[in-house]
């Protein structure tokens, strides 16, 4: 096997199935995954959109929105159980506890805090939004035949009596941290195995035919909720995300592990993937990373975007839209 600074990397992955110009692909997951689904699109292949920006969003205000980013507008989705939760709550196997949360008179889904960067200007527009944006996730998981997520995090703030996981510490975004409400939690190896397990399980009800692609984000953490220093805290994040997705990969047969960790952070990189903040990773480093996963899986023939998945249940009518985000 040759080690050449990531270059060549020869033997590095071997597919387990292949993605072909009839595959519709989901991503989800972590800030990395926003790359993976971005030169997905570049290259042809069928990603699929079921939330859609208004038509009368330009690209750059579609983006702040939370448009387009992934396969719906569910923003940064660190850790399984917050995808495990989407599902439930998508299919009415679940209902969330203090999701809706406020400041400076407006109001947030902290679901999903970063889609509205204003907020709305009621809890009921906030119910709204999440009505559509749970029929967008339903029609997501029934049209998609692959889902590419990035395990991104072990780290998340949970709600004490429901169990509720949320994407940001309470008070950051938007609401107010309460100890007697809100707590930190690490989610551990086992914890973090049982929930994908159980998504696996959800989404085939659903869809049987899917299956999975599996990826380890390489960015480190900011900062930490733990006693440990953040180097310590990273290491020990990275190494259990790693070891449950090996460890998907070696149960079933649907899920595919790409090693987008491993070409960033391994030896042969020389850390030269890494941007000026040293845990962000460099246009190189994404080049580099999208380079192999297209040699196991070879683009398609360049195809017209992926059609919009809308229908009258799930889609918001351009007038309500815009006394959201103007003319």
């Amino acid at each position: 096997m040759s080690n050449d600074q990531g270059e060549a990397l020869e033997g590095l992955h071997e597919k387990k199935f292949a993605i072909g110009a009839s595959d519709a692909i989901a991503t989800a997951g972590s800030c990395f995954a926003q790359h993976i689904a971005r030169n997905l699109r570049l290259k042809g292949f069928n990603v699929v959109d079921s939330e859609p920006a208004p038509r009368f969003l330009n690209a750059n205000t579609a983006e702040k929105f939370g448009f387009g980013v992934y396969s719906a507008r569910f923003g940064n989705v660190y850790y399984v159980r917050q995808l495990l939760q989407l599902a439930q709550e998508a299919f009415g196997e679940r209902e969330p506890s203090n999701w809706i949360w406020e400041k400076d008179g407006r109001y947030y889904d902290a679901l999903r805090p970063s889609v509205e960067p204003d907020g709305l200007d009621s809890p009921e527009s906030v119910r709204e939004h999440r009505q559509q944006h749970l029929a967008a996730v339903r029609r997501m998981v029934e049209s998609a035949t692959v889902l590419v997520f990035t395990f991104g995090l072990t780290e998340g703030w949970v709600d004490r009596v429901s169990e509720t996981v949320f994407p940001t510490a309470p008070g950051t975004i938007s609401g107010d941290f309460d100890s007697d409400v809100f707590e930190f939690k690490n989610f551990d190896y086992a914890e973090i195995l049982a929930d994908f397990q159980e998504l696996r399980l959800l989404l085939h009800r659903h869809n049987p035919e899917l299956k999975f692609i599996v990826t380890v984000s390489p960015v480190a953490l900011a900062a930490t909720a733990t006693d440990n220093h953040v180097l310590v805290a990273t290491t020990y994040s990275k190494a259990v995300l790693r070891a449950v997705t090996g460890e998907l990969a070696r149960l079933y047969p649907d899920v595919d592990y790409f090693p987008s960790f491993e070409i960033i952070t391994g030896s042969q990189a020389k850390g030269r993937f890494w941007d000026d903040t040293l845990r962000g990773v460099s246009p190189e480093g994404v080049n580099t990373v999208m380079r192999h996963f297209f040699r196991s899986y070879p683009p398609v023939a360049v195809s017209p975007p992926a059609k919009e998945l809308e229908s009258a249940e799930g889609v918001l009518c351009e007038e309500a839209l815009l006394e959201v985000f103007g003319e």
